[in-house]
């Protein structure tokens, strides 16, 4: 049971983002914004969801992408966050999975998901 002011507050938090539907499996594009000294730019970055976690305002998701050298670069992001500007669904991945950490220890052709035909 959450206090009545937290929950309107954070009500109005979410009320203007626009948000897609994606899930974990899903392969989307983030546009993230970096502020360098008094500068501001955004910079894309690509992956696959691999984790969703919690609800309303705390909600946050993991992605996951192969870097440079074959080196896998996990970050996560909160999903009502100021600094993410844009997220596009790329592709949408057919996965039996709600976390797929297994993808850490997988490379190459292994670590593929298989795209969801609709």
């Amino acid at each position: 049971m959450k206090n009545k002011y937290i929950q309107n507050f954070e009500e109005t938090q979410i009320k203007g983002k626009e948000i897609p539907q994606f899930k974990v499996g899903d392969t989307i594009r983030l546009g993230v914004e970096i502020k360098e000294g008094n500068k501001t730019r955004v910079q894309n970055f690509e992956g696959v969801v691999i984790a969703l976690k919690g609800e309303g305002v705390s909600n946050t998701f993991t992605i996951r992408k192969i870097g440079a050298n074959k080196i896998g670069v996990e970050r996560i992001f909160p999903l009502y966050s100021d600094s993410l500007k844009t997220i596009e669904l790329i592709r949408r991945g057919r996965v039996r999975r709600a976390k797929l950490h297994y993808l850490r220890e997988r490379t190459g052709k292994k670590a593929r998901i298989k795209e969801l035909r609709s």
